[in-house]
């Protein structure tokens, strides 16, 4: 299974982002998706999950209402809209991706980096 995260770049506060990441390898529907971001000097922490269907989501507390995670089975890829972005979100983002549970997951991406400007 490869991840392939993309969509990172520079934008200032207040601005929007979409990271995307296309999965290969694998059935795609199968897999309870994550989003994930590590900031530096900090540990890597949850950001949002989709469950195999898309049904249902789940965000941290930090990113409600400002970030949206949705899924493309057909395209094999999850999304990850960031909207109303404010500095703290500055981090290396991660996909992942898992059999079982939206808190387990088995496969992760390299790595998009967001830099929010304030």
């Amino acid at each position: 299974v490869q991840l392939q995260a993309s969509g990172g770049g520079l934008v200032q506060a207040g601005g929007s982002l979409r990271l995307s990441c296309a999965a290969s390898g694998c059935t795609f529907s199968n897999y309870v998706m994550g989003w994930f971001r590590q900031a530096p000097g900090k540990e890597r922490e949850f950001v949002a999950a989709v469950t195999w269907s898309g049904g249902s989501t789940y965000y941290a507390d930090s990113v409600k209402g400002r970030f949206t995670i949705s899924r493309d089975n057909a395209k094999s890829t999850v999304y990850l809209q960031m909207n109303s972005l404010k500095p703290e979100d500055t981090a290396v983002y991660y996909c992942a991706g898992g059999l079982r549970r939206v808190d387990e997951y088995d496969y992760w991406g390299q790595g998009t980096q967001v830099t929010v400007s304030s």
